[in-house]
């Protein structure tokens, strides 16, 4: 009984329904170019062919990542027609001329919202003109002001993360607003919706957003409803329906918690039991994520309300969220912090010219953690081209992964780097799910960016730059912390593969970009 009533969730479930109109659609295309083609066989290929070539120049002058252009075009070439109607459907940019012009209109309110500090900048320009570029590169294609009276606390695990928010959303006053791409039912969002429903009756305005995709197999599909029941306002970003489009590839990844618009969560959490280590997954989780308290929150309070205008339409005065300034006044300043955020369809890879900014300007060493090590030929060459130089590079990677195709791609690109002499380690315990570059003592950033293609091209992020903040020491000593659980890995000592595995890690490392 139980095994038919498992059944009949998962054949009754919005996943499967919206993925069998999907593969239908695409079944009735793909009948519809197979009759065409028994009819005028000779005409359609050729037709094909050359319908190919006309994509793939198109696709070669757009503005994406090389890598991902070359993905598509063995798609289309080697699948003529088919390869075609899957880039159409999936590859483009498909957002529509009112999308479009909402998006320029939020971009312009966007900016008379912000407001850069010149002494802030000033006062940077003439202690490191390398930090000071890096931030005028950040402030110009995220729209982020860099901000000084910022006080930082980092949290090394997904323990401490959750312990430090229950406590900060208590104290909400005005408002809290929350976007995540995974949420599930359980002992980590069961409490802190506890809260928000808790600080709702107390006359506190709660956002919520999540990803449709993220938490689609988590939570029923009438949730935002659940939510307002509550008196929480809450909205799915890119909702998963049945029609055929490029958008489906736009996925909100950020991690963003606002309270008050003086206090900012963010990093690699997301709401769900593993990610504090309360339900066992892939070994032990390790995450990580910091909190900002001051000026720098606003950035993110300006990323939550902009994406939100972009979701749902709501028209309302940004002002009205301000800081209040009593709130701002014992707030001591910690360095320089910029909050940025990436946009898939501004086509500027904000999250991975950051990453390069700082791994180009490092003289001494790049710690780096990522879930998954996908990348392209400039990160590549950034990487390697810094450990040939003598700089100390060292990438942490998940010794228990959570995607094993996935895994088998980041491997691929082991020795490669590993000739260069970049040292790779994998973390023992389990899955590393923190996404963190450190630089010579002065600068790190942590975030949700991973170094694959979606997360550097497809999807919403977000993360926080930081130079000469103290919390950079925290994370550098968390990273050496984690390199004593973690086994380093040599190229003489790496797994004997048949030449048929080989093979098989080879072509999944072609498409790459495209998973």
């Amino acid at each position: 009984m139980t095994t038919i009533k498992k059944l009949m969730g998962f054949l009754t479930h919005r996943l499967f329904v919206v993925a069998t109109v999907i593969i239908l659609e695409v079944i009735m295309v793909l009948f519809m170019v197979w009759k065409f083609n028994i009819n005028y066989f000779v005409y359609f290929y050729i037709g094909s062919y050359i319908l190919g070539i006309l994509m793939s120049i198109f696709i070669i002058n757009g503005k994406t990542n090389p890598g991902y252009k070359i993905a598509w075009i063995m798609v289309i070439l080697i699948l003529p027609v088919v390869g075609l109607i899957i880039y159409l459907l999936f590859g483009g940019d498909q957002l529509s001329r009112r999308e479009k012009r909402k998006l320029r209109e939020i971009y312009y309110h966007q900016l008379k919202n912000i407001k850069q500090d010149k002494t802030v900048l000033d006062g940077l320009k003439s202690e490191n003109i390398i930090a000071y570029n890096q931030a005028k590169y950040i402030n110009r294609y995220s729209l982020s002001p860099v901000c000084k009276k910022t006080e930082s606390e980092y949290f090394k695990i997904g323990e401490e993360y959750y312990k430090r928010l229950l406590e900060e959303l208590k104290k909400a006053k005005k408002y809290i607003f929350m976007e995540f791409f995974i949420v599930e039912e359980g002992q980590m969002w069961n409490s802190i919706l506890e809260v928000l429903k808790e600080k709702v009756r107390a006359g506190v305005e709660v956002r919520f957003m999540y990803d449709d995709l993220g938490s689609i197999m988590l939570l029923p599909s009438n949730y935002p409803k659940i939510l307002a029941s509550y008196g929480i306002k809450a909205t799915i970003f890119n909702r998963f329906v049945p029609v055929l489009r490029s958008k489906f590839n736009n996925r909100d990844h950020r991690k963003i918690v606002v309270i008050d618009g003086y206090v900012a969560f963010t990093g690699g959490i997301n709401l769900a039991d593993e990610y504090i280590n309360a339900k066992v997954k892939y070994g032990h989780w390790k995450d990580n994520g910091i909190m900002l308290k001051g000026e720098a929150a606003w950035n993110m309070t300006i990323m939550f309300m902009t994406l939100w205008d972009f979701v749902t339409g709501d028209k309302y005065s940004y002002r009205n969220y301000l800081p209040e300034k009593a709130d701002l006044q014992n707030i001591k300043s910690d360095g320089f912090v910029i909050p940025y955020c990436d946009n898939p369809w501004d086509h500027e890879a904000t999250g991975e010219t950051i990453y390069l900014n700082l791994i180009n300007k490092a003289n001494h060493y790049i710690y780096i953690t990522t879930p998954y090590l996908i990348i392209d030929n400039e990160m590549m060459t950034a990487l390697c081209n810094a450990a040939k130089s003598g700089i100390d590079v060292r990438i942490i990677t998940p010794n228990i992964p959570d995607k094993k195709m996935i895994n088998e791609v980041t491997k691929a690109y082991y020795n490669q780097l590993l000739e260069c002499g970049v040292k790779i380690y994998e973390y023992m315990p389990g899955f590393i799910h923190a996404k963190t570059f450190i630089v010579d003592d002065i600068y790190a950033t942590v975030g949700t960016v991973n170094l694959d293609y979606r997360s550097l091209y497809l999807h919403f992020e977000n993360g926080v730059w930081l130079y000469g903040a103290r919390v950079i020491k925290d994370i550098k000593k968390d990273y050496m912390d984690t390199l004593e659980k973690s086994k380093e890995i040599f190229i003489n000592t790496q797994e004997k593969l048949t030449k048929l595995h080989e093979l098989k890690r080879q072509i999944l490392k072609a498409f790459a970009p495209l998973m």
